[in-house]
């Protein structure tokens, strides 16, 4: 699960389904939660936090694979609202409007972890530039049915010192 939005809210989230993991466990009847099934229930969740006009203020992202020998991949996204859907690619937050145009564009079903990691990237720069309130240091997940990778924070190269940056356009009439 990735998540944007308030960290206390997402820390109850956790505690949540942590909470339901353990009484699966505990039932000791070889079940488990499929990332379908804690889709679902998250979308509940939240669902009834908003009709009850107290929301967590979450937007959360739900990957896995289905359990069996065709292990269908699955990814979702639940907002604060309860809405929810499944898609081949999704964005939360800001990146719903800068990031999602340019994975729609680029984003095929048959590509390489290579492509996909330079196309994440490439979405992850636009996003450092777009936004004022951004750093450049990330992590990647990578979702399989052997599990799940988190990548080492790494940083996007940046670049400051284009001449717009350095003397903007109503300064440069001066400077010369």
């Amino acid at each position: 699960m990735g998540a944007s939005g308030e960290l206390s809210d997402l820390q109850y989230i956790r505690d949540m389904l942590e909470e339901l993991t353990l009484g699966d466990f505990q039932q000791d009847d070889g079940s488990q939660l499929t990332a379908k099934e804690v889709h679902s229930y998250l979308a509940r969740v939240l669902y009834n936090r908003r009709s009850r006009v107290n929301p967590l203020w979450n937007e959360l992202v739900v990957a896995g694979v289905e359990p069996g020998p065709n292990g269908q991949a699955f990814l979702g996204t639940v907002d604060l609202y309860g809405s929810n859907y499944e898609e081949d690619i999704i964005a939360t937050g800001y990146g719903q409007y800068i990031a999602m145009p340019l994975l729609r564009r680029e984003w095929r079903a048959d590509m390489t972890k290579q492509e996909a990691r330079t196309l994440l990237e490439k979405c992850m720069t636009v996003l450092f530039y777009r936004h004022c309130r951004q750093i450049n240091r990330y992590t990647l997940s990578d979702v399989t049915a052997d599990g799940v990778d988190i990548s080492e924070p790494f940083e996007l190269e940046v670049k400051w010192n284009y001449k717009q940056f350095v003397v903007p356009t109503a300064q440069q009439s001066l400077v010369q």
